[in-house]
């Protein structure tokens, strides 16, 4: 609304006077309208802005029981290590495993109605993933940025890089969920790393990716890629979450997958002080 120096500028302009012992009418509407305008303002300042709805997490359905999964082909070179399933459909060749492990109770699902299912699944995640509005624009190369919870894309949704460290902070919140969208590639160079601090979890990690994606040799993710095309996960690459191709293939080269960890914070503890009581007896004499 209008602060009282604003206010006092229309008096003056209005040649408003007050009579001895009251204030005109005027005045008084003025002086009236002035003051709701400045608590209304000062109210306003103090709330800030309105805080941003939590960002729910990307629904995997049973794509999320998945390392791996492609719609062409999955393979592996070496001694690569999953723990969850690797999947291929409409596609029906999964080759590489052995030397490849996929660790039981993880199977290997090659034309089957279950990996058809989770592609299905992974299309349904991918949408959500690619419409969620943006809330935070950063570089095309997200090494050396520490972030909080959002939605987040470079410039136009141009390609991502990363090259060194990324940090994601979960400020205390193990649901905080971090997204990031491009419309292009994903690919991470050399040795390059996703950190997850303060309570931040795997599980709440989404890579949208609107053509292929290519992890760099040992590097280290966190999270889901959802890629529309291919993924390539060259030597000695571990992810903390899944690569999940919706039209083409996953390639791998001796890497490791961890299924991602999606540990809840325990509660803050309360403690309530009761108060004290004393009384006094009277004394006798």
């Amino acid at each position: 609304m209008y602060p009282i120096g604003f206010t006092l500028l229309v008096l003056a302009a209005f040649g408003v006077r007050a009579r001895r012992g009251h204030l005109s009418r005027a005045l008084r509407a003025l002086i009236a309208f002035g003051v709701v305008g400045f608590v209304a303002s000062s109210m306003s300042i103090a709330a800030g802005p309105s805080a941003q709805a939590a960002t729910a997490s990307v629904p995997l359905g049973t794509a999320s029981n998945y390392s791996v999964l492609a719609a062409s082909t999955v393979t592996n070179t070496g001694p690569s290590l999953l723990t969850g399933n690797a999947g291929v459909w409409p596609g029906t060749a999964v080759t590489g495993f052995p030397p490849g492990i996929v660790a039981p109770p993880s199977t290997i699902e090659a034309a089957t109605a279950v990996a058809q299912q989770a592609q299905a699944d992974l299309s349904v995640a991918y949408s959500d993933a690619a419409g969620r509005p943006v809330s935070g624009t950063t570089p095309t190369d997200l090494g050396g940025q520490q972030l909080q919870a959002g939605v987040y894309s470079g410039p136009g949704k141009s390609a991502l890089t990363l090259t060194g460290t990324l940090v994601l902070d979960g400020a205390g919140d193990s649901s905080s969920v971090f997204i990031f969208q491009t419309s292009s590639t994903l690919i991470t160079a050399s040795a390059s790393t996703v950190s997850l601090i303060n309570g931040a979890q795997e599980c709440h990690v989404f890579w949208q990716v609107g053509s292929s994606a290519t992890l760099g040799t040992g590097s280290s993710l966190a999270g889901s890629i959802l890629a529309l095309t291919s993924i390539t996960v060259t030597g000695n690459s571990a992810v903390r979450g899944r690569a999940l191709a919706m039209n083409g293939a996953v390639t791998l080269d001796t890497d490791s997958f961890v299924e991602p960890t999606c540990a809840q914070l325990p509660p803050p503890t309360t403690t309530t002080m009761l108060p004290t009581t004393t009384t006094m007896l009277p004394t006798t004499t």
